[in-house]
């Protein structure tokens, strides 16, 4: 009967720490800063704690509560108060600019030089002399403006004007037809079933996956073997 009640606390656990993630937000994992961090670990702890508590399973759950309560309350006071922010959140700071580099603004974010180069490395650029401007972000990520000659060229400076592409639609994954996309494409399965037959597939069950994109191209992927 132990055994069934520990699993059981240690399921509700897992459900309880899900709903608070949700709750709390999809910066919990896209941006962590310093204090998704401390609530993050705080919540994981708590529910490791939750799911072997036998006596009193309430308290880790009120905490559980209580913190995720705290981390949606954080978020709308820094979104009301935007001044707030950069006492929650911390502000961006400039490491190098114009060919120079800040020596005090890299020891403020705490990082030394090889790891500013590799920061630059990750986002393309292993020669500073592409770079005009490279700004720490408060999440930890490093934003870089390269000099205009080193930029990518970009439609507008070949004074071109392409059509607006859009994301591919998934019309068949793991050979099920996907009816309500093909529905709001203005699509019915004979159109997928010609299409498919044109390429060479007797059925949707061949198909691994198969894209449409705005143009109503299909492209199908086979289901390799590694």
């Amino acid at each position: 009967m132990e055994l069934l009640f520990t699993a059981l606390t240690a399921l509700f656990s897992f459900v309880y720490m899900f709903l608070v993630a949700k709750l709390m937000g999809h910066r919990q994992i896209a941006q962590l800063d310093s204090f998704d961090y401390i609530t993050g670990i705080t919540v994981g702890s708590i529910a490791a704690e939750l799911a072997t508590e036998l006596e009193e399973p309430l308290k880790p759950i009120i905490a559980m509560a209580v913190y995720g309560v705290l981390a949606v309350a954080v978020s709308r006071f820094t979104l009301r108060y935007q001044r707030s922010r950069k006492y929650i959140e911390g502000t961006p700071t400039i490491l190098f600019h114009n060919r120079k580099l800040y020596r005090e603004n890299l020891k403020k974010a705490r990082i030394d030089l090889s790891e500013f180069l590799a920061l630059c490395r990750q986002q393309g650029y292993f020669d500073l002399s592409q770079i005009y401007t490279a700004v720490f972000e408060h999440n930890g990520a490093l934003s870089i403006l390269p000099l205009e000659p080193d930029r990518p060229a970009t439609p507008r400076d070949l004074q071109l004007e392409p059509q607006q592409t859009t994301f591919p639609t998934e019309v068949i994954m793991e050979g099920r037809v996907l009816g309500e996309n093909l529905k709001r494409m203005g699509k019915e399965e004979t159109w997928l079933k010609e299409q498919l037959k044109s390429q060479g597939f007797r059925s949707p069950k061949e198909v691994f996956l198969a894209l449409c994109d705005q143009n109503d191209q299909l492209t199908c992927y086979r289901p390799e073997e590694a």
